[in-house]
């Protein structure tokens, strides 16, 4: 009964397997992409913040085996930190990292010949190339500045030296493509980025217990089709 069963599966696979290659012949292309990011950081306790601007690019491989389904991986330069946010004075603070990024995703994408939706989703790899501070006001001093007494702020993350340039999270992101003919298409992504490692000490003696990044970027692509 069981080597019965087993040949039915093993002659069911052989059969989907044939008629997927007979419908569908499998795809690589390679491209690029550039594009906006806006970045923060989960400070824990909380930093009065807005989202940081910044930019993104880089390059992108596909491999397409399924009808719906297949992998993208990348390799991007990107800009991620937080802004400070400040109440009825001029006052500008921003930190921002710059990393190199390496995310590896599903792709799942719906449509015709022409036009395209599709969803990405997977881990991310990020390595910190750099981090630097724009400041309008002597951010080294704000532990005495009447500003900052006043409204009791935190001002532990104005000098803190990043704990941790190594970071990994969970992308996700969603999109059109647009086929130009058989070769070449363009496409439109908006992606959100949470990471998973704090930038900064977490320790039970450190201020802050979390400082994690959160990103949404929206980028503007281009793939050439090898095969």
């Amino acid at each position: 009964m069981m080597n019965r069963l087993a040949a039915i599966l093993i002659t069911a696979f052989m059969v989907l397997t044939a008629t997927a290659q007979t419908h569908y012949e499998g795809t690589i292309a390679i491209g690029g992409k550039a594009g906006a990011s806006f970045s923060r950081l989960n400070f824990n306790p909380t930093v009065q913040q807005t989202m940081s601007p910044g930019m993104t690019a880089g390059v992108m491989f596909r491999y397409i085996e399924e009808k719906n389904f297949g992998l993208i991986a990348e390799l991007n330069i990107t800009q991620r930190g937080w802004k400070e946010a400040f109440d009825g004075i001029d006052y500008n603070y921003r930190h921002q990292f710059t990393y190199l990024e390496l995310p590896i995703m599903s792709h799942i994408f719906f449509g015709n010949q022409r036009v395209k939706g599709f969803f990405n989703l997977g881990p991310e790899l990020n390595v910190m190339l750099g981090d630097g501070i724009k400041s309008n006001f002597n951010y080294q001093e704000a532990g005495g500045m009447d500003y900052f007494l006043q409204n009791s702020r935190h001002v532990e993350q104005l000098t803190m030296k990043v704990n941790n340039r190594l970071d990994y999270g969970i992308c996700a992101g969603a999109g059109m493509e647009v086929n130009l003919n058989a070769k070449h298409s363009l496409l439109l992504e908006g992606r959100f980025y949470y990471g998973l490692t704090d930038v900064f000490p977490n320790h039970k003696t450190d201020i802050f217990a979390g400082s994690n990044s959160m990103s949404i970027t929206v980028t503007l692509g281009y793939f050439y089709r090898l095969k």
